[in-house]
């Protein structure tokens, strides 16, 4: 029963939390943050991040991809392409030079200074997601390619980590390169065919079998299916389940999907989710490291905001667009965390700063809300930023 006790003290931590958070002004998601902070061991203790609380997690990241994928407007993402190749390109050199410029000021070594540039190149969009759809923004233009840059940045990063361990690799982990680009293109072409193809044949025979919630059931088949495909070719899952969602999103069945999946997501699975982020926080050690944390989190926060804005600005967003756009790659939620912890197994990031790094990617997760709140704020509408139909709903 120790982990029913987890699960009911995460349900009311976040809600409450989340429902305080929206009264002081702040998105619904920064009050889940810090709930995880306070029931983990950085605090009270009381929730420990268990095999059970990581899966679940997993499962709730999936369905809030998975619900972003079905609330996506595929035509606004095909027309803001090139905005999001910019803003994934400019949201990765900044932070990968900078980063590495970090690496140098605090000794350390060459491979371990690119290593940490990769990480602060990561973007996790699953946290960006939530606080647009809070918003009603998720398919705004500037929506539309913030998501659009957040899935290549992934491909991106994922492509500089494999070179880094391929030149620089320990442990006997070292890439091939040219395999692992081969996976991703891969994965796209068996994406677009089988969201083409593949998805409304699966609909077609499962959604009329006389069972209970027979449509529902093969809508979570195909998520799963598409998150599974994608990590097996190293992709994200995230990923996966987002084209998921979007290949639905272009049956007849979208409607019935949306509105049977979001109690599942939102009652459970998604809150687990956002307290998992926290429940990695620990200051055991950092005092001594206070000043890497701080400068490696202002340059987390700093060098994303001005690459993605820039990339933006470049290919025609205004000014506050860009800042609204650049701010939502700042993010590094579960993306960066992964990758810290493949960089301690394999020795491109050492063991003693590796608690500092956890850190750091915590930070720019929880101030990426109220940064992204405050960009979107007050922002002047048009029939070129907004489309007619309203979407989303506030989640708290």
């Amino acid at each position: 029963m120790q982990f029913i006790l987890y699960l009911l003290l995460i349900l009311l931590f976040t809600k409450v939390a989340g429902h305080l958070s929206v009264r002081l002004g702040q998105p619904a998601v920064l009050g889940k943050l810090i709930a995880g902070i306070v029931l983990g061991p950085a605090v009270l203790g009381w929730v420990q991040n268990d095999t059970l609380i990581h899966d679940m997690s997993e499962i709730g990241v999936l369905l809030l991809m998975f619900i972003a994928g079905l609330e996506t407007d595929l035509d606004q993402l095909r027309r803001n392409w090139k905005p999001a190749v910019a803003v994934a390109v400019g949201g990765i050199i900044l932070p990968l030079v900078c980063g590495f410029g970090v690496g140098e000021a605090f000794g350390f070594s060459v491979h371990e200074g690119w290593f940490l540039g990769v990480i602060l190149s990561a973007t996790s969009v699953s946290i960006t997601v939530q606080v647009l759809k809070d918003m009603n923004k998720l398919n705004t233009r500037e929506g539309s390619t913030i998501l659009g840059a957040a899935v290549l940045d992934d491909v991106l990063v994922v492509v500089l980590l494999a070179v880094l361990m391929s030149v620089f690799g320990m442990n006997g982990q070292e890439m091939s390169l040219g395999l692992l680009v081969g996976k991703k293109l891969i994965f796209f072409v068996g994406a677009i065919l089988g969201g083409w193809l593949v998805v409304p044949w699966i609909m077609k025979i499962l959604a009329p079998l006389k069972v209970t919630e027979a449509v529902i059931t093969a809508a979570l088949i195909i998520c799963f299916g598409f998150a599974y495909f994608a990590d097996v070719l190293g992709m994200a899952g995230i990923i996966g389940a987002f084209a998921a969602g979007i290949a639905i999103a272009q049956t007849g069945y979208k409607h019935v999907v949306e509105e049977k999946v979001e109690p599942i997501a939102y009652s459970i699975f998604v809150p687990v989710f956002f307290v998992s982020i926290g429940l990695n926080v620990s200051f055991e050690g950092v005092g001594q490291q206070l000043g890497f944390v701080v400068a490696l989190t202002l340059i987390a926060l700093v060098t994303k905001l001005i690459g993605g804005g820039l990339g933006a600005r470049l290919t025609g967003f205004d000014n506050r667009s860009s800042l609204a756009i650049g701010s939502g790659m700042i993010s590094r939620g579960e993306v960066a965390l992964i990758i810290a912890a493949t960089g301690l197994q394999t020795g491109l990031l050492a063991q003693q700063y590796f608690t500092s790094v956890i850190i750091a990617v915590i930070l720019t997760t929880l101030a990426a809300p109220p940064i992204l709140k405050l960009c979107f704020s007050d922002k002047k509408e048009s029939s070129l930023h907004e489309p007619k139909k309203k979407v989303g709903v506030n989640k708290s």
